[in-house]
């Protein structure tokens, strides 16, 4: 292996000697999935919503109703056994839906709670992609801020050379503020790669639900990888297995349910009474009846509501149908970035980065010697931390499609 490459993997790894408090995307991971209070609010709604479905498919309450009626005064008794109409007693009622109703609504439930469960598993997904892109946004910024650390000492010699030079006569007084001027610019991108590592590092204690300002390791990355699995096989994968799409498919179920449940409104609930009643010396009285609705404005009532269903299953079928191809959409396009980088990185890695780097270090040799102009070699050495930068937002670029993919379809794709 050339020792190129080997300071590559290095650059990647990140785990100098000294460095005790290295960190692994497996244990933020299991924190996250563990911690987060996203995670923790979607699997409360969903079990608060497994809670409906035996509610709405039980009777309502019965009502019992105790009373009295009197004849020539307020208080209960009153005439009780010499005036027929002299009662104390109490009622029962109990409403009774029509046929079917109670089945239908426990139904819809289920189908809600099913829908907060695929919710609950699109919130786990979006938690882990996120958890994923600060942790490798976080390794970037270490691994860029590596780079133009060595590309601050470079500068540092070339302008130290200019000046050796500028005192013999050698070189012009503007060459050395030249080199001044690019490692300033050089110094800007490094505070502005700093201040993107505290952004991660603060995202990274949002996620786990940290305390603000927690201390986060540094990252552990491998090389890497092609992707093994086509994109129609992920795709395939994608359509069977994404919660968002199941999500649509349990809103239609829902909605097919709506829409029978609104035509059983056409037959009216209705309510069973009885009651009994004491008459004092008189015989006991007993009541029963039978309270129905009468559906005289079914035509404003009832059937709109019918329409109305029927309009948000056609709605549901939709929102699925375009969540089916946004979905094909953005798999496609982030596989096409994933492929894209990869072929970049290792464009980068095997052989722009070493031919931009054998041409620095010859032009540099060559202009201590008076060989090269200060123009090619400042030209020469900035193309070469230019690239490497490069190389890993390339790396970056990848690891951000490979998470994308990976959320979307709810498979996973690294190791």
């Amino acid at each position: 292996m050339s020792a190129f490459k080997k300071r590559l993997i290095f650059i990647a790894a990140l785990t100098p000697a000294f460095a005790q408090n290295t960190l692994t995307l497996d244990e933020l991971l299991a924190e996250a999935l563990n911690s987060n209070p996203e995670i923790v609010a979607a699997q409360k709604r969903y079990e608060a919503a497994r809670q409906r479905p035996n509610q709405e498919s039980s009777l309502p309450d019965p009502i019992f109703s105790p009373g009295y009626a009197s004849n020539g005064a307020p208080w209960p008794g009153a005439r009780l056994g010499t005036e027929p109409t002299s009662n104390i007693g109490f009622m029962v009622s109990q409403e009774i839906p029509g046929p079917g109703k109670r089945r239908l609504r426990g139904e819809i439930a289920s189908k809600e709670a099913d829908a907060e469960f695929l919710q609950y598993e699109a919130v786990r997904l979006s938690v882990v992609a996120r958890v994923k892109q600060a942790f490798h946004r976080l390794h970037h910024t270490y691994a860029a801020l590596e780079v133009m650390s060595r590309g601050k000492d470079l500068l540092t010699t070339f302008l130290r050379i200019s000046e050796a030079r500028y005192s013999t006569g050698k070189a012009m007084q503007a060459d050395i503020f030249r080199a001044q001027t690019q490692l300033s610019l050089l110094q800007t991108r490094i505070l502005r790669m700093q201040q993107d590592r505290t952004a991660a590092q603060a995202e990274l204690n949002s996620l786990l639900n940290r305390r603000p300002g927690s201390s986060i390791g540094i990252p552990m990355v491998g090389p890497v990888q092609p992707l093994t699995l086509p994109i129609d096989e992920i795709v395939a994968k994608a359509l069977d297995a994404s919660p968002a799409l199941k999500r649509e498919e349990q809103m239609i179920q829902k909605g097919e349910l709506n829409v029978s449940l609104a035509r059983k409104q056409l037959r009216p609930d209705y309510t069973i009474a009885a009651g009994y009643f004491n008459m004092g010396g008189m015989p006991d009285m007993f009541q029963f009846r039978i309270d129905i609705p009468l559906p005289i404005y079914s035509g404003r009532k009832q059937i709109p509501a019918i329409h109305e269903q029927s309009h948000r299953l056609t709605e549901s079928r939709r929102n699925y149908e375009a969540a089916r191809q946004d979905l094909q959409f953005r798999l496609r396009e982030a596989y096409a970035q994933a492929e894209t980088s990869f072929q970049l990185v290792t464009l980068y890695q095997d052989t722009i980065i070493p031919q931009a780097k054998l041409t620095a270090d010859s032009s540099l040799a060559s202009y201590q010697t008076g060989g090269a102009d200060f123009l090619s070699v400042l030209t020469n050495l900035s193309s070469a931390i230019e690239y490497e930068e490069r190389y890993h937002e390339e790396m970056l670029s990848y690891w951000a499609a490979l998470i994308k993919l990976e959320e979307l379809s709810a498979t996973q794709l690294s190791k």
